[in-house]
């Protein structure tokens, strides 16, 4: 007992101090001190009722760890209470606090009430030390629980002590004791919330006077929204942020594009009237999707470059480009300064917590590969998904619970409450910039109208309805207060919104006078150089050389390691059999002509970026290009030590087992950065159907509807080897499927050197497309599958590879093939020695090789019949595009599997059959009745 007597003599304020150090991370107090601490809770939860202390009385606790009994000050007892009390308010407060406007709060237990911490009505006006920690220093059990009301449970509730980061949580606290969490705004701030709560009001209301019926889907409800992008945008150019790149749904977009990124109505206004586009090469999208790219200068003076990306209706996709971009913007103009581009991505409330991609973004956020120096997240928040309540729409508390994976704050607001949203949205921004992590905000409102404003949703929601149409706007509210202030009068609202009002009916009237809608490109100044074309321009050749000598310095390079390092001999034996490879046998493989693609672009000044599943070693061990130094694991990456020629950089990372996030951050890069050769690879061809939403709503079609050109590229591991249903086939006929006019690029290299020049071509091209490849597995190592230096020094991509081992007058049977099946059917020809059957291979399925193909039947002018062989299913692989795309082909003999559900057969010896059976009716048709089954 005798060692704890110390506690009576000293300063209670030093014991309550460090107890909540211990609180927020038990492990930063020093050990002894930790054991007591922990003594001391389970004292208190094994104790009397506070009611039967008595001032004096000492409290007896028990060290569990080592059953060692001490003996604790009723005075220090009563500190350690109101610590846990302002411990409960930090860690629970958000549960009770006024941040819904039209709801009553759902109740929850235990309550904060301080007789749950030991406390009575009698301790009220006792002063306690413990008020230091929350910066008001020595107080009254009431004013300390006055200030920790209007900290934790006025209209701003915070959840944030799950971070457990000591130096962030230190500097949150700090920052919320300020003026006890409410913003202090001089008058003519507040008057600036109030023109643009006015500006977004107003908008909303002149849309629906105007364009009666129209979807809109009207941010009515949480139009606080506008005055807190714009003080993101004004205060974070003064912190030198420089670019913006935000991403959002539809709910608010046109408000936002209008009042935030300055986009002028009458354009708004000619997409409402549904005008014809100026350009016909374009197709366009709805108005609430459309990106916009435009420059804005702030109050200060401040120029900042604003971008709103593309949005398709999929909820939550557009968040993974709004990484993409950020960070190849970074990449490109700011290494190793994440503070100059900000990213901030505006959820919906049962969008967030509904779609997986949100959590598949998150995870991204603090990874090599993707981080962008963090995230602010707001999410509108209506209550409601279309016609589902949020009781429907998840299991978790809050819609931002998966804020909690990456130990991000979230602050949850009500957005009627104008000054509040403000100031949460400072604490955002601050909090970015401190630590370069995300931030959320819940901007907790709800939606004046349906889902869109032909909508009834007095249908699901009756009783929330009746209550919403008896509400004041935010603007009204706020209003209100400021008139009670004395910074406005009666007439001040009705001045800003006539004069509004009057901006927007000149607008309008201009608007009427353009007869066709022009859609400005997004982010213009990124693609300066280069121009949309159609497919005539996407067929012609395209020159891909490169000269020996560049080539011969790179392959010196990347086949030599750092001879001061130890690495595994097996890599070692790997390095220099790729240089025998290049400088004795003249015999490259894959991974030999892919890597001297690449260094070839960064010796042009190109950047490549690589990312997927296991890219940087390659899913079939291929690649290697990182090798890691045997004993420190240290990354050494030869492509970025290319000397003084390497004008480029080369980045390949591992990516996390994530499919639709990873394509969709990859595809936003790519899109802000077309000199970047930017490549996402399965780790198996299929495993892309998890980015489906990204294929068709981007890849496929983002040209077409917004304007925007993008050079992606995607590699898929495709090819019929019996590993089962998931591992054979990438899907292609689903790509072809939606191949159109001049949409993009598919191809099915069978060399090293074509697909070497197949990835130059996608960089030095004066345009860009997406680019499909059906990249190979067994090839990478087939003895059959290399190519010379000279083919790729002097060659270029080949649409069609004729066969050059027939002679074309004794072909009997011309046979067009695509892919790896080639090898299998010129291993079946030499050996049944049949050479009246030509191998024509078919390199680009997309845009189809039509004059080509049309030349290679002319040239087999003996030939009793065409046919197409191929791998996969009837209902699969290549043939219907063929059908579609070329008239001739309804007359071919096809050399497939049947019909079939599932790609390739699990069995090894089913798949061996029917494999066996494809190729033996390629060389023999009256064998068609019992094979193939």
């Amino acid at each position: 007992m005798d060692k704890y007597s110390f506690l009576n003599a000293a300063h209670t304020a030093f014991f309550a101090d460090l107890y909540d150090q211990y609180l927020i991370n038990p492990d930063s107090v020093e050990p002894s001190w930790r054991a007591f601490f922990q003594g001391f809770d389970f004292g208190l939860e094994n104790a009397e009722p506070a009611s039967s202390f008595s001032e004096g009385e000492m409290v007896t606790v028990e060290v569990p760890a080592t059953g060692e009994k001490m003996e604790v000050p009723q005075r220090l007892h009563k500190e350690f209470q109101v610590v846990r009390l302002i411990d409960a308010y930090r860690s629970r407060g958000h549960l009770f606090t006024k941040t819904n406007p039209v709801r009553d709060r759902r109740k929850y237990y235990p309550t904060l009430d301080i007789e749950n911490f030991g406390l009575l009505k009698e301790d009220l006006d006792t002063v306690f030390n413990a008020g230091e920690i929350i910066g008001i220093g020595p107080a009254s059990l009431r004013e300390v629980v006055k200030h920790l009301e209007s900290i934790y449970c006025d209209a701003i509730g915070v959840e944030y002590m799950y971070v457990r980061n000591p130096e962030r949580n230190q500097w949150i606290q700090n920052w919320l004791n300020k003026n006890d969490n409410h913003a202090s705004f001089a008058p003519d701030t507040k008057k600036h919330i109030l023109r643009k709560l006015n500006e977004a009001l107003s908008f909303e209301g002149f849309l629906n006077t105007k364009y009666v019926g129209q979807k809109r889907f009207s941010v009515e409800g949480n139009e606080s929204l506008i005055p807190a992008l714009d003080n993101i945008v004004e205060r974070a150019a003064d912190a030198g942020v420089e670019q913006f790149v935000l991403g959002m749904a539809h709910r608010g977009r046109l408000n936002v594009l209008a009042n935030i990124f300055e986009k002028p109505a009458n354009d708004i206004f000619s997409e409402f009237d549904g005008k014809d586009y100026e350009q016909d090469i374009f197709d366009g999208d709805v108005k609430y999707h459309l990106g916009w790219t435009s420059d804005r200068y702030t109050k200060n003076g401040k120029n900042i470059k604003m971008n709103i990306v593309p949005n398709p209706s999929h909820l939550e996709t557009v968040g993974a480009l709004v990484q993409g971009i950020t960070r190849a913007k970074q990449d490109k103009y700011y290494q190793n300064d994440t503070s100059k581009v900000l990213p901030i991505v505006i959820h919906g409330d049962a969008a967030i917590a509904g779609q997986g991609l949100a959590y598949e973004i998150v995870q991204m956020a603090l990874l090599d590969g993707y981080k962008t120096g963090g995230t602010i997240h707001i999410v509108v928040n209506n209550q409601i998904g279309f016609t589902t309540n949020y009781i429907d729409g998840r299991s978790s508390t809050y819609c931002t619970d998966v804020a909690k994976v990456t130990l991000s704050p979230v602050l949850h607001v009500n957005a009627d409450d104008a000054e509040a949203v403000v100031h949460a949205v400072m604490f955002a921004l601050d909090f970015r910039m401190q630590f370069g992590r995300d931030v959320f905000i819940d901007l907790l409102g709800y939606r004046k109208y349906g889902h869109n404003e032909g909508d009834e949703p007095r249908f699901t929601q009756p009783k929330l309805y009746k209550a919403i149409s008896k509400h004041k706007s935010a603007r009204d509210i706020y209003a209100e207060k400021l008139k009670a202030e004395g910074i406005i009068d009666d007439s001040y609202v009705k001045k800003l919104e006539a004069e509004y009002k009057a901006s927007l009916e000149q607008q309008f009237e201009d608007s009427r006078k353009e007869e066709k809608t022009i859609i400005k490109p997004f982010m213009q100044d990124e693609w300066e150089g280069f121009s949309l074309v159609r497919e005539d321009e996407m067929i012609k050749e395209v020159d891909t050389t490169f000269t020996k000598e560049k080539l011969t310095e790179i392959a010196e390079t990347i086949t030599n390691l750092p001879e001061d390092k130890k690495f595994l001999r097996k890599i070692v034996r790997l390095i220099g059999e790729r240089n025998k490879m290049f400088f004795e046998t003249d015999k490259l493989d894959w991974a030999m002509g892919e890597l001297l693609a690449y260094g070839s672009l960064l010796q042009e000044g190109f950047d490549v970026r690589i990312s997927g599943q296991d890219v940087e070693r390659g899913t079939f061990s291929h690649r290697h290009a990182v090798v890691k130094v045997e004993e420190s694991e240290e990354e050494v990456v030869l492509l970025n030590n290319l000397g003084d020629n390497q004008n480029g950089d080369f980045y390949i990372y591992n990516s996390l087992l994530s499919e639709y996030g990873v394509v969709g951050f990859d595809y936003g890069y790519a899109m802000a950065s077309p000199d970047t050769l930017t490549i996402w690879e399965a780790q198996f061809g299929d495993f892309s159907n998890g980015a489906q939403i990204m294929i068709d709503q981007y890849i496929s079609a983002a040209e077409d509807k917004w304007k925007t050109q993008n050079g992606f590229v995607m590699l898929l591991p495709h090819g019929y080897e019996g590993q089962g249903a998931e591992h054979s086939s990438a899907r292609m006929e689903r790509y072809l499927q939606l191949c159109a006019k001049d949409n993009m690029f598919v191809a099915d290299c069978t060399t090293p050197a074509n697909f070497f020049h197949l990835l130059r071509r996608q960089m030095k091209s004066k345009y860009r497309k997406p680019l499909i490849v059906f990249t190979p597995k067994s090839l990478l190592r087939h003895p059959k599958a290399v190519s010379s230096v000279e083919e790729l020094v002097n060659g270029s991509f080949q649409t069609v590879i004729d066969d050059a081992e027939v002679n074309s007058k004794d072909v009997k049977s011309l046979v067009f093939c695509t892919g790896k099946f080639y090898y299998d059917l010129l291993e079946a020809r030499e050996q049944k020695g049949r050479k009246d059957v030509a191998l024509v291979r078919l390199e680009q399925l997309f845009p189809l090789p039509t004059e080509k193909i049309k030349e290679v039947i002319a040239k087999y002018s003996n030939a009793e019949e065409v046919v197409w062989a191929q791998e996969e299913p009837r209902n699969m692989g290549a043939w219907s595009h063929l059908m579609l795309h070329l008239e001739e082909a309804r007359n071919w003999r096809v050399a497939s599997r049947r019909f079939y559900a599932s790609p390739a057969a699990g069995s090894s010896m089913r798949f061996k059959r029917r494999h066996e059976g494809v190729i033996e009716y390629v060389f023999d048709k009256e064998l068609d009745n019992f094979i193939r089954r």
